[in-house]
């Protein structure tokens, strides 16, 4: 055969498979992993930096807790990282101290109280019922009238505060009070107009008067209700005792004393209304803690780089230092109370939160708040002097705040 008759034959071809990549592969393998390979190192690195490293594999204790103004404290984001060092995670449920004093405490592990009343109510049906209860006292914070400036400077022109001297020789942030010149000017139903607040820019018709929570719920409307009674004395026939001794004579005072007071803000709203811009003509004058205006001027100067030189104190000449009482309803809860009472992290967080805290002995520990101000360039206010005002015993306070809250008395040991 010719080669012109063989039959064509095609040449031979060599086929080229394209590799599929594969999710598997060493590079699929890096493109996959390396992403969570970052992310679990980053995760680790803010658990080191924050000491907690090892507490996703550690057991983390959740414990209830029911406060009122304390919540400020545990709520607080460096206090909760340094709970979680020591495993401990804390759920808050907010109401007045006097209010949860009397309902079921057994949904929570410990309760925060801020004043010594309500505390009392706490631990004397806890006692009666041989329930679990330890106190712990880890700091103070003395009850304070807060304002604004140019009410504190109608008061001072009228003699009813006299301004601390600025250490910076700037305006004064804090305010003596003449309680019993107050109370007489708003037993009189002076308005604020009356005493010339219109020459610092404010028109207001409304009596003066000091806005508290509702005394039947809070514990700062109930010390502020004793404050009162203290300072009104001999005018409820009961002669010109400090406080009442008997059921006739607190009856006499409650009545004496109801027309003084006004109550009836929510106890968280009290704060958080003198801060707003509203504050000005719903709440001249409000009834709290110190330790929520220092703090509140602290994270003031940090956003802002000054101070909100426009809100003011007036600490009350007759002075009434409250002492809040962590109790503990359980063993859990005693551990808890035993950090923050002792813990150096825990102590020192709530100095920067504005309260004064207590060294073992339960006394005051020495001027560290007033370092921690001055370090902040706070000025640091002037409580030493004046009279310490008496509280009555709880049974009679009781009977006056059901008197002037139109509320039922609490069975008080």
């Amino acid at each position: 055969m010719s080669d012109g008759d063989r039959p064509a034959v095609e040449e031979p071809r060599l086929a080229i498979r394209r590799q599929v990549s594969s999710p598997w592969s060493r590079r699929g393998l890096l493109v996959v992993f390396l992403p969570l390979l970052a992310a679990v190192l980053t995760g680790v690195t803010v658990l080191g930096t924050s000491g907690n490293a090892l507490l996703p594999f550690e057991r983390v204790t959740t414990l209830e807790g029911r406060m009122a103004s304390k919540r400020d404290f545990f709520e607080d984001e460096k206090v909760r990282r340094i709970l979680l060092k020591h495993h401990i995670r804390i759920h808050v449920t907010s109401v007045g101290s006097r209010e949860f004093a009397i309902r079921d405490l057994s949904p929570y592990d410990f309760v925060f109280p801020s004043g010594q009343p309500a505390g009392d109510l706490i631990t004397h049906q806890r006692s009666r019922s041989g329930e679990f209860a330890t106190v712990h006292r880890p700091f103070v914070s003395p009850l304070v009238l807060a304002t604004y400036r140019a009410y504190a400077e109608a008061l001072r022109s009228v003699g009813i505060v006299t301004a601390q001297r600025a250490s910076d020789g700037g305006k004064p942030l804090y305010y003596r009070l003449n309680t019993r010149k107050f109370l007489e000017f708003v037993h009189a139903g002076r308005q604020w107009n009356d005493i010339g607040v219109q020459k610092y820019g404010i028109t207001n018709t409304n009596r003066m008067l000091a806005q508290s929570s509702d005394v039947c719920t809070a514990n700062s409307a109930g010390t502020y209700l004793a404050l009162v009674a203290f300072t009104w004395r001999g005018r409820g026939g009961d002669g010109d005792r400090e406080v009442p001794r008997t059921d006739q004579e607190a009856d006499a005072r409650a009545r004496a004393i109801k027309p003084l007071m006004e109550q009836g803000l929510p106890h968280a709203d009290v704060f958080r209304t003198y801060i707003s811009p509203e504050g000005k003509g719903v709440a001249p004058v409000i009834v709290t803690y110190e330790h929520q205006y220092l703090s509140y001027q602290d994270q003031f100067l940090a956003k802002s780089g000054k101070l909100d030189d426009d809100r003011v104190l007036l600490y009350p000449d007759s002075q009434h230092v409250t002492q809040p009482q962590f109790i503990a309803l359980n063993k859990e809860g005693d551990r808890l109370g035993e950090l923050v009472t002792r813990d150096p992290e825990l102590r020192r967080r709530a100095m920067e939160l504005g309260f004064r805290i207590l060294d073992p002995s339960g006394e005051v520990a020495g001027d560290q708040l007033a370092a921690y101000l001055e370090g902040q360039r706070i000025p640091v206010p002037e409580v030493a002097g004046g009279t310490r005002a008496a509280m009555p015993r709880l049974r009679l306070l009781e009977r006056m705040i059901s008197i002037v809250g139109d509320c039922p008395p609490q069975e008080a040991g």
